[in-house]
């Protein structure tokens, strides 16, 4: 390595942490951009896809490991866990709340098969405590402790007072030792079983993160990099990896956030719809006047709403590495595209190529089409304690399961073996390989970095398939390719108009459906001429952006725009954002003369009104303050903001209730 001299300016490392690829962006405030790389994201270990990916934009810079003053990552894993319905097994304990609460807000569906626990207790509005029994919750934790990777504690009015969640986090962490995260600790919003589905996301999320943060820290060490470690959170603002060890569901969106800030200064546009397409999933936002939109009622992801402040960004399992099927009935029947992500039989080529291509030349010999052709399966390679809980059926399954892809033509001994597989799947422990718009890229030659071959392969054995009158869906594995890369293209399209018409206040998914509006789309002419085209340009984002979008501006009627380091949008604006916490106070009436203030694990009351006001204040500066140091900054800046509501009835002004919000900002700290 040619190592430039001592009088280097200090240089920002940016690191994305995809579903397919790592990537590295080497930046200073002197030089911009010096350099960049990619490599292939090792799910099994993540600090193999984190150092090639380093080691690569270090060496093409010249830059002495030592000059690197801060590191800063963004990741998609968090959002492709939860489109993919992935996370550790947890279970959730819910005091004060009924079995009926599950049916609100997804919860149940969210849930699956994890265990749950449910304990009186909880409290009201004003935080007057109901009588606590935990005894329901240590009964179960000798069984629990050996079969979850961790809790997830939430109590009814815990915003208002966290007293019971705090009991029962202290009696899990003396018995089990496991990980527990408590409501309160996400959101001072209102709504329980929202606040518990988020509660239970982040719980599930905490060890793949962990892994993720652990494997970068090794690394740096091992190259001498003595820098502070950041993450980008799902609002743009950076915060240290011991902040989102303990709150990793709010790195959800991670990644499509630090994109948009990347966005915005590669292009200088203010007004822009984002969209960023990936191996798993395709991120859609919206620029005002050079900011993100943020959803105020929190991030949506893979169907569920949480309560995670972020950008308003709607995320949909479309990508390159997208399971391709066929929509049943219809004599021709239509691609369908996602939302499960499959490892790209082409990618599968790279390291097994002596297993991938042997049998799918194989499936290829058969006479007839058969259902499971051109898949395989083999394990991801996670701790086998992650593997905990299995039904009878799944841990017989996957101990079938090797590392070395498997045809599901020979490893299924029964269509039922489907179900258990993709429960398998869902866990995280296993992944199937198939034929995907990546694989399409190769065999038409318009991607090139992995196996043509097996992609080819995998190809010729889909095209084979049936349509309604028994014919092959398509004449050869190019015509397949260009009809599944068509369909890519006009199903980022639709996400795209769907988000656009959900910003404007509309049932997106509806209005994009309606058939005015695919006929718009479709350019279709008649007597009624019908167009529809986006009021700003589309920004491409992504390493595939250039093929995928290159026919999207008559579908969307406005230009489409993709940067010359759109690949790495991700990893650069990782490195220019800022540090941003909050904290949040509410001042309450229970009853008339008695102020009560609520705010982090302070419960307190007052005689007076002003006094509650000013302790409140005082209070959030000091959390905030602290969590500003937590995140990562030692320059916060703090601003207030104070809604207080009150009724005026025949001349007499009535107090409601207050909530104060402090917010610190600053740029995050970095190596001498």
């Amino acid at each position: 390595m040619n190592v430039i001299s001592q009088e280097q300016p200090a240089f920002f490392l940016g690191i994305d942490t995809g579903g397919t690829y790592t990537d590295a962006v080497l930046w200073s405030e002197a030089t911009g951009v010096a350099a960049k790389a990619k490599a292939l994201t090792t799910r099994h270990d993540l600090a193999v896809g984190i150092s090639g990916a380093v080691d690569a934009v270090l060496d093409k810079a010249g830059v002495d490991p030592t000059a690197v003053k801060l590191v800063s990552m963004s990741t998609t894993l968090a959002t492709n866990a939860l489109v993919e319905g992935q996370g550790g097994r947890v279970a959730l304990v819910m005091i004060g709340f009924s079995e009926a609460d599950l049916a609100r807000d997804g919860l149940q569906r969210a849930l699956g098969t994890d265990p749950v626990i449910f304990c009186p207790g909880g409290h009201d509005v004003h935080g007057n405590a109901q009588p606590l029994d935990l005894g329901a919750l240590e009964e179960a934790l000798p069984q629990l402790a050996g079969s979850v990777s961790g809790f997830a504690v939430c109590a009814y009015f815990a915003t208002r007072n966290p007293a019971h969640e705090l009991a029962a986090r202290t009696l899990i962490r003396e018995r089990t030792g496991l990980p527990v995260t408590a409501s309160h600790e996400l959101s001072a919003k209102l709504g329980g079983p929202r606040r518990a589905l988020t509660t239970l996301f982040n719980a599930r999320l905490i060890s793949m993160i962990d892994r993720l943060a652990a494997a970068t820290e090794g690394f740096l060490e091992k190259r001498g990099i003595a820098a502070p470690l950041m993450v980008v959170r799902g609002d743009g603002a950076l915060v240290s990896a011991a902040f989102a060890r303990q709150r990793p569901i709010e790195t959800i969106l991670s990644g499509p956030a630090a994109s948009l800030v990347g966005a915005r200064h590669m292009t200088g546009l203010d007004d822009a719809v984002v969209s960023d397409i990936g191996g798993t999933t395709t991120d859609v936002a919206v620029l005002d006047g050079g900011r993100p939109r943020l959803d105020p009622e929190g991030a949506t992801v893979g169907g569920f709403r949480t309560m995670v402040e972020a950008v308003a960004m709607r995320t949909f399992g479309l990508g390159g590495d997208s399971e391709i099927s066929l929509e049943d009935g219809g004599l021709t029947p239509r691609i369908l595209l996602g939302p499960r992500r499959l490892v790209p039989l082409a990618l599968a080529g790279m390291a097994h190529a002596d297993v991938v291509i042997p049998e799918l030349e194989r499936q290829l010999r058969a006479p007839n089409p058969g259902r499971m052709d051109g898949r395989f399966a083999l394990r991801t390679g996670v701790p086998d304690r992650l593997a905990a809980g299995l039904t009878g059926p799944e841990a017989k399954l996957f101990g079938t399961i090797t590392a070395t892809p498997q045809p599901l033509d020979r490893l299924l001994a029964s269509t039922a073996q489907n179900a258990t597989l993709a429960r398998l799947v869902t866990r995280g422990l296993v992944h199937v390989l198939g034929f995907t718009p990546s694989d399409a890229a190769h065999t038409l030659g318009r991607q090139a970095n992995w196996n043509r071959d097996a992609a080819r392969l995998g190809a010729e054995l889909f095209a084979r398939r049936r349509d309604g009158r028994g014919q092959p869906i398509a004449k050869s594995p190019e015509a397949i390719s260009e009809r599944v890369l068509a369909a890519l293209t006009r199903f980022s399209a639709e996400v795209i108009l769907e988000t656009a018409f959900a910003e404007d206040g509309l049932d997106g998914a509806a209005t994009v459906a309606h058939a005015l509006v695919q006929r718009a789309v479709d350019g279709h002419d008649g007597i009624a001429r019908l167009t529809v085209a986006l009021d700003r340009p589309v920004i491409g984002l992504g390493a595939s952006a250039p093929l995928h979008y290159a026919g999207l501006p008559p579908l969307v009627g406005n230009s489409c725009l993709v940067p010359d380091d759109t690949d790495v949008a991700n990893a650069l604006g990782a490195v220019v954002g800022q540090v941003r916490v909050s904290a949040e106070a509410r001042v309450s009436q229970p009853k008339e003369g008695l102020f009560r203030i609520s705010a982090g694990d302070l419960v307190k009351d007052f005689l007076d009104e002003d006094e509650a006001l000013a302790a409140a204040e005082a209070e959030i500066r000091r959390l905030v303050a602290g969590k500003a140091g937590a995140a990562g900054t030692d320059t916060a800046e703090i601003t207030m903001d104070r809604d207080i509501k009150s009724a005026t009835v025949e001349g007499q002004r009535t107090f409601i209730e207050a909530i104060l919000v402090a917010t610190a900002s600053g740029r995050p700290r970095i190596a001498a």
